[in-house]
């Protein structure tokens, strides 16, 4: 249950998010939805395979690249949706920090 409330707020913050950035469209609340999803799917498997395998970089950027991996996941997001469209990698960043901060204030983490 905590998943599923989870996944709903997660694609009011895409929407709310969506909204706020003129490079970032969203086509209707199931397509936030899905993203939500994917992005769950994506953090969930892809993203610590991302941080082992730029370890160094991250090292030398002390911290820094996690957020170039944070945006590549959403560019793969906007591409596996068909409903969410990304313009480019430096909204994506720009999303995924946006994204970031919402959630924070509402009290949603990634790990529980």
């Amino acid at each position: 249950m905590k998943f599923v409330l989870k996944i709903l707020l997660t694609a009011v913050i895409v929407i709310i998010t969506a909204y706020l950035l003129p490079g970032v469209h969203v086509r209707d609340f199931l397509s936030a939805i899905i993203v939500a999803f994917i992005l769950a799917l994506l953090n969930g498997f892809l993203k610590p395979v991302l941080v082992f395998l730029t370890i160094p970089i991250t090292i030398l950027t002390l911290g820094l690249f996690l957020l170039v991996i944070n945006a590549v996941i959403i560019l793969i997001a906007s591409s596996l949706v068909s409903g969410f469209y990304v313009e480019g990698f430096w909204w994506a960043l720009l999303f995924s920090l946006i994204m970031s901060l919402i959630s924070y204030l509402l009290g949603i983490r990634d790990r529980e």
